[in-house]
């Protein structure tokens, strides 16, 4: 492997976005802890990599996180980089029919899972040496343009571009860069309607193009092998022919 070996913690690793960076991690000779609340998915994601650690983890739990990080340090003795990628689509309600449990749900995984994740990872790498780390949010293109019907999802994605700005002020002078990546329309389970029937701004049903996950997995590892003197503060990738620049 041309890069150091470095220590990743991936949330949301049983699945999805989250599964195919792991695995494209791996393959490059990287510690992977894989943390999600379903122990047998991400075994599966794990397939028997001897650099594959599982920790069952729940994000919306702040005692859950702590025993994520403590369990990394104590069995590979730092965190490089933090992928905080669990997240939900929450309900497709508009503002007026959204329950509270709907509401609270989606902002639990989404925001408090992100922040007590990102909380855990900066008090490790304010003090491990070497200094410092890598932290990349996942946003989404819903931190910009909504879907119609998202209130929930889109409004937890703007906050994580919150979140983001400001970690990215705080943490410069401590060595921690941090990205948030916005993806659109990544192949997964959590997508697969998107390339059938899907609701459009102008209320109309279209099917919308997606592409391969793996990309998206390529570019987190392009950030993960990265210097610490590099910033890369946003990121977008998304399939080419989707009608985002023109939602809203």
């Amino acid at each position: 492997m041309g890069a150091m070996q470095k220590v990743v913690v991936i949330t949301g690793a049983g699945s999805g976005i989250g599964r195919a960076t792991a695995r494209v991690l791996l393959a490059a000779g990287h510690q992977v802890v894989l943390a999600g609340r379903r122990p047998e998915s991400l075994a599966e994601t794990a397939a028997g990599d001897p650099n594959a650690r599982v920790i069952a983890t729940d994000v919306t739990d702040s005692a859950s996180v702590r025993a994520l990080f403590d369990g990394t340090v104590e069995a590979l003795g730092r965190v490089d980089v933090l992928f905080n990628n669990a997240g939900v689509f929450g309900p497709s309600a508009s503002i007026a029919d959204i329950t509270d449990d709907q509401w609270q749900a989606t902002w639990r995984t989404n925001v408090d899972g992100a922040v007590f994740c990102a909380r855990a990872a900066t008090r490790v790498m304010a003090a491990q040496l070497p200094r410092g780390g890598r932290i990349i949010n996942n946003g989404s293109l819903s931190a910009h343009r909504p879907r119609p019907n998202s209130l929930a999802y889109t409004t937890t994605k703007h906050a994580i571009s919150g979140l983001t700005a400001s970690m990215l002020l705080d943490l410069r002078d401590i060595d921690i860069c941090v990205t948030q990546i916005d993806i659109g329309n990544a192949a997964t389970d959590m997508t697969a309607g998107f390339s059938h029937q899907t609701a459009q701004a102008d209320g109309s049903l279209a099917a919308e193009p997606t592409f391969d996950v793996e990309h998206v997995a390529r570019v987190v590892a392009y950030l993960v092998d990265l210097p610490l003197d590099v910033s890369v503060p946003s990121l977008t990738v998304m399939a080419r022919a989707m009608p985002y620049f023109g939602r809203g």
